[in-house]
């Protein structure tokens, strides 16, 4: 008998991080964006999507416990339709920005369409070219 996506759910959420009706989970297999996003839609969810403050530092934190030697990660955030124009993975778009901008990002005009959390920035994001390979944070909807 197959499992159904709330008994799938509940794995994920053991092994990740709850936090404001979302649970978080890290992939340590660096993929390329559009696998990465793919990878997660796959168990139901999607790249991370920070929609304010709390949430991003909540994800900075989770990261920092579980993978603290990594470097960056995807989150679902893209420029990739039109340059400049910040939309999520369901393409809405995006109100909360958290901008490293100590390095004046984002600076990739359309060669970096792609959003990664930087964890030498403390959180803060940077446009990255897609194709890139980056480990990656899913979401998932707790029903």
């Amino acid at each position: 008998m197959a499992l159904g996506p709330a008994p799938l759910i509940t794995q994920i959420c053991l092994r990740g991080i709850k936090a404001h009706r979302k649970c978080y989970l890290l992939s340590e297999q660096a993929k390329h964006y559009h696998e990465a996003n793919e990878d997660c839609i796959a168990q139901g969810g999607t790249l991370a999507i920070p929609r304010d403050i709390n949430q991003n530092d909540e994800l900075t934190d989770y990261v920092k416990r579980s993978s603290p030697a990594s470097k960056d990660f995807w989150i679902g955030i893209t420029d990739i339709v039109k340059e400049g124009q910040y939309v999520d993975v369901n393409s809405l778009p995006v109100t909360f920005f958290h901008w490293d901008r100590s390095k004046r990002e984002p600076t990739g005009g359309k060669r970096e369409s792609c959003v990664a959390l930087s964890m030498a920035a403390q959180g803060k994001w940077h446009d990255e070219v897609c194709r890139s390979q980056k480990k990656y944070i899913c979401e998932y909807l707790i029903p």
